[in-house]
């Protein structure tokens, strides 16, 4: 579903992401942990097609993201973790212009629109302004523009930020719906405690390369994934300290 190939993204001399390769398969749902600047965002937005890459190849269904952009980006949604919303229109203006952008037609947008936003309580909402909105509501309407056109693809960089725990829920449940249907979830976070209990796989980032990837029982054995990640972290920082 998402084949990512020896991707290596440069900002001057800084390597951001260096060498990374992963894959994650049809049906999983798979988590992407790293401390702050680790080069999660980066990857994901590389692999969105939304920022260029130096070097590498990532495939989005067996599309090219750099030889066939449009066709690939119609596989995939991504949502940032502070979405950039058009603040100037209402919630409904907001996602009828997206189900636009896709040619979904009348009947199957009133569909969704009704579905994903009644079940994060915004329903009644979507006659305001996207001005007017609260962080956790323009997450939700995000939310629910990202899942309007059924994309196989899903990328979401710390979703659950902004979500009350019944929100939280719900999104749980929609990606692991996604996952069911044959899609897949790709996903970052910190909170280390969701990823164990929702994912299936899980990748751990720092300092643009991939120290530890697999399934949750590879990556975590006998330990939670906290105790693995901060130990990952500690051990990395001490090698790196006496090679300087």
């Amino acid at each position: 579903m998402l084949k990512i190939e020896h991707l290596t993204k440069k900002y001057g001399d800084k390597k951001a992401v260096d060498d990374l390769s992963l894959h994650i398969q049809p049906g999983e749902i798979y988590g992407f942990i790293g401390h702050n600047g680790a080069g999660k965002t980066t990857t994901l937005k590389a692999s969105c097609g939304i920022l260029q890459f130096d070097e590498g190849e990532i495939f989005v269904n067996g599309l090219s993201i750099n030889q066939s952009p449009l066709e690939a980006k119609k596989e995939l949604a991504y949502l940032p973790d502070n979405p950039d919303l058009y603040e100037y229109m209402t919630g409904i203006q907001f996602l009828k212009f997206v189900a636009d952008i896709y040619g979904i037609g009348e009947k199957e947008r009133t569909e969704k629109i009704d579905k994903y936003t009644k079940e994060f309580g915004i329903y009644n909402d979507l006659a305001m302004p996207i001005s007017s909105y609260s962080h956790g509501m323009k997450q939700k309407l995000a939310i629910s523009s990202a899942w309007m056109h059924d994309p196989k693809l899903i990328m979401m960089d710390e979703p659950f930020v902004g979500l009350d725990p019944v929100a939280s829920h719900t999104l749980k449940l929609m990606m692991r719906q996604v996952c069911n249907l044959g899609g897949a979830i790709f996903f970052s976070t910190h909170v280390l405690d969701v990823a164990e209990k929702l994912c299936d796989k899980i990748a751990v980032i720092k300092n643009g390369k991939l120290i530890r990837s697999g399934t949750m029982d590879e990556v975590t054995g006998d330990s939670s994934l906290e105790n693995v990640f901060l130990e990952l972290e500690e051990n990395k920082s001490s090698a790196e300290g006496e090679v300087r």
